[in-house]
């Protein structure tokens, strides 16, 4: 196992050095798939998709579409050459219908043209007849009919039905929680180039270059071997292109390859809304029982999974939003119960935090409606359960190095809780029209894959002949920086400064078998893989050093780029050392490997340890209510982050400020609205509201918590890509607590997202 203690090397401090790709960024001269030039030859793809939910296809007829000037070939599933088939976990999804169609916006032909207006003419004359079937939208609707994507899972820990016989306060509810379009800046996108040997090289906007060299190859009916999936970078993914973008890098790749043309299917915005999926809406069930001392004694959930009309993702995502039921708290006595639905919408799919937010919604709700009908903060019973040391999560994994308290108490310390209320409390009581509230939002978030197998990753470190070193891994660039940390990694283990390292574009043909750059998780595996390439590189350097010193008893560091013999300075620097081991024929490349150790999981049992480790934290939020319009504004966020010691503070500032505001979006304005018959209506950015400028929280203060516990991430940096999206939970509750203020009787539901129109709805009902 590689452990941090064996880096002894060190280079400049991590603080001065923001993000590598930033002056790119802010030039314009970043290059994405869309900027790749097309070569001579170039096929623009367009899909031709159901425009109904669900029903057989009686007939479809594009011969006057396929005479259109321009039109090369018009694909369907009988043209796919290999199996026609898309779907990762199960296989379920189809990569073009067949004789029925299951969502509105699903792929039914291709059309291949010499230019994308040929192909949008195309589209227009194609005919197609439909013998619609019944649709279901509704996950409690499809669960009553049977239609599950995967078995249903439970979790249970202690025993929540002798329980509830002992607590004094049950109370039961219910909660609906809506779906989130990712909107990445880059829509999904592949261009696809032949090559030589029957193979294809095809550069993919995705989160998963693996997956997609998978399914391509699988279409193709070939080895992965002659898929090639090139990545430089993402612009923006948020679990978008974990799974999706497979579908279509596959259809460029199929076209290429049989036309032996290069191809390019990249979607405009609404096609892109309308044919993916988006975050699972979740529809669910709450029971919670306390003490007469307000422990939480038991806790009982029933999750309805939206998943769509396949599999994706749903199922892995099931699994993770019962790893985060009960959120920062102990609770000794649960059962979490959860099914994945199957309904005629596009299979939802991953989402930053990747079902940890729709669970930790859920007990958030019902502590919220516990405290309302004990007439006492929630924040009372919050922090009386948080976990601590030797807590037992109802997975089965032991608590270790909780900075739950730590994490509460510092925010509240810190900003004085008792004078923000009180503050509130005066403001309150002087404006009749215009209401503030406040909440706190704890955060418990668990590191790794919970599929234990995708724990791993590799590496491949070349030190060239001039010192200059190329890096290349598994982790793809998505706007997160982790092409900056895998620098800084390699830097501090080598003892050279950052600017002689190169990171390379992610490659199936460098490192292989890949897992998604997802789960938080891409930063600690990665890196982990670089430090054990970096580490077999300095072992030969340092062996070869003291050969040169005649005494192999030295000890041999790499600081700032001198060669430091016994704690002194030598006449070596890094390049004259990398000169002559080149000249001795010392092996100066390496192929690193990590696989996470300790974490395990028992899905008969449903019980483990499948986490590295957990990321803590705490939000207190401030709004306030128009009370007359509906209209809010976030008047302050205020957080303290269990960072762990991170190796590039503003890289994780950015992370943090960005996932709280994206949470921000989901849990307030971000609706996601299908009508009955399954039709996309926010299905542009005039009916899709996200946050900006004017949004986001006036006020937004992340402080790390200062801590040096032990774990498994990489230079102990934790992870911040999903936990803070979390926070933004916290903005629910605080413009609900407004609410109330203003009408205590107000029968507002827990339905996330909070919009104005709720709100006002909320503010003169009554229940």
């Amino acid at each position: 196992m590689i452990t941090d203690k064996k880096i002894s090397s060190t280079t400049k401090p991590a603080t001065s050095f923001g993000n590598v790709d930033t002056p790119n960024h802010v030039t314009g001269k970043s290059v994405y798939v869309d900027d790749i030039p097309g070569m001579e030859g170039m096929l623009f793809l367009k899909i031709f998709d159901a425009t109904i939910a669900h029903g057989k296809i009686k007939s479809i007829d594009y011969t006057e579409a396929a005479q259109e000037e321009g039109v090369v070939k018009i694909f369907s599933y009988k043209d796919v050459p290999g199996e026609n088939q898309i779907g990762g976990i199960i296989p379920d999804e189809p990569l073009l219908a067949d004789t029925e169609v299951h969502f509105m916006g699903q792929p039914i032909l291709i059309v291949a043209a010499e230019n994308e207006d040929a192909a949008e003419e195309a589209l227009k004359k194609i005919k197609i007849e439909y013998e619609p079937l019944p649709v279901i939208t509704n996950p409690r609707e499809a669960f009553a009919k049977g239609k599950l994507l995967s078995p249903s899972r439970k979790f249970v820990l202690g025993n929540s039905e002798e329980a509830f016989k002992q607590c004094k306060y049950i109370f039961e509810g219910i909660t609906e929680s809506n779906g989130q379009e990712h909107l990445y800046l880059e829509t999904q996108g592949a261009y696809a180039v032949p090559t030589e040997h029957n193979s294809v090289k095809v550069y993919s906007s995705t989160q998963g270059p693996t997956a997609v060299q998978r399914t391509t190859a699988r279409v193709l009916g070939v080895g992965m071997n002659q898929v090639e999936v090139d990545v430089t970078r993402l612009g923006g993914g948020f679990g978008g292109k974990e799974d999706q973008a497979s579908t279509w890098a596959a259809m460029a790749a199929m076209v290429a390859w049989i036309m032996k043309r290069p191809a390019k299917c990249v979607l405009h915005r609404m096609e892109d809304m309308r044919m993916t999926g988006k975050r699972n809406p979740y529809s669910s069930d709450f029971k919670i029982g306390l003490d007469a001392h307000y422990n939480i004694l038991a806790y009982e959930a029933t999750f309805h999974q939206n998943g769509g009309a396949a599999a994706d993702l749903s199922p892995a995502i099931l699994e993770r939003t019962l790893f985060h039921c009960t959120n920062s708290y102990f609770i000794p006595n649960v059962t979490a119960t959860a099914h994945s639905c199957k309904t005629n919408l596009p299979p939802n799919t991953a989402f930053r935090g990747f079902g940890g937010p729709q669970g930790m919604f859920v007990i958030e709700a019902a502590i919220d409606y516990a405290a309302k009908q004990l007439g006492i903060e929630a924040a009372i019973i919050q922090r009386k359960n948080l976990v601590k040391d030797g807590s037992e999560f109802p997975y089965g994994q032991i608590v270790e190095n909780s900075e739950a308290a730590k994490c509460w108490d510092e925010v509240t310390a810190k900003y004085d809780i008792k004078k923000l209320r009180a503050e509130i409390d005066a403001f309150n009581r002087q404006n009749k029209f215009f209401k503030k509230g406040l909440s706190l939002m704890p955060v418990c978030f668990g590191i790794s894959f919970t599929n234990t197998m995708m724990n791993n990753a590799r590496a491949l470190v070349h030190v060239y002949s001039d010192g200059s070193v190329g890096v290349s891994t598994g982790a793809v660039e998505m706007g997160q920086g982790v092409n900056s940390k895998m620098i800084q990694v390699a830097a501090r283990a080598l003892g050279i400064h950052v600017d002689k390292i190169k990171l390379e574009s992610t490659n199936t043909s460098r490192v292989a078998n890949t897992s998604p750059s997802a789960a938080s998780a891409t930063a600690d595996l990665n890196g982990k893989a670089v430090l054990d390439a970096c580490i077999q590189i300095n072992e030969r350097l340092h062996a070869f050093i003291k050969t040169l010193s005649g005494n192999k008893n030295d000890k041999v560091e790499i600081k700032d780029e001198i060669v430091y013999i016994n704690n002194q300075p030598s006449e070596y620097n890094w390049k004259q050392i990398i000169q002559q081991a080149f000249f001795k024929r010392i092996n100066l490349s390496a192929k690193g490997h990590y696989a996470t150790p300790v974490i395990h999981y028992d899905k008969i049992k449903e019980k483990g340890h499948p986490f590295a480790y957990h990321v803590y934290g705490t939000a207190i939020t401030i709004v306030t209510v128009d009370c007359l319009r509906g209209t809010y504004e976030l008047d302050a966020v205020h957080v303290v982050h269990d960072a762990g010691l991170s190796i590039n503070p503003s890289v994780d500032l950015g992370q943090c400020e960005g996932g709280i505001v994206q949470g921000i979006g989901w849990m307030t304005m971000e609706e996601v609205v299908y009508n009955e018959n399954g039709k996309l209506l926010s299905n542009a950015l005039s009916t899709y509201k996200i946050p900006d400028i004017y949004s986001v929280p006036k006020q937004l203060d992340v402080q790390f918590l200062e801590t040096n516990n032990d774990n498994l991430a990489v230079l102990k940096s934790k992870a911040v890509g999903e936990p803070p999206l979390m926070y933004g939970i916290g903005a629910y509750f605080a413009v609900r607590n407004a609410v109330l203020t203003f009408n205590p009787t107000s029968s507002i539901t827990y339905n996330a997202p909070i919009t104005p129109e709720k709100v006002l709805m909320g503010l003169y009902s009554k229940s």
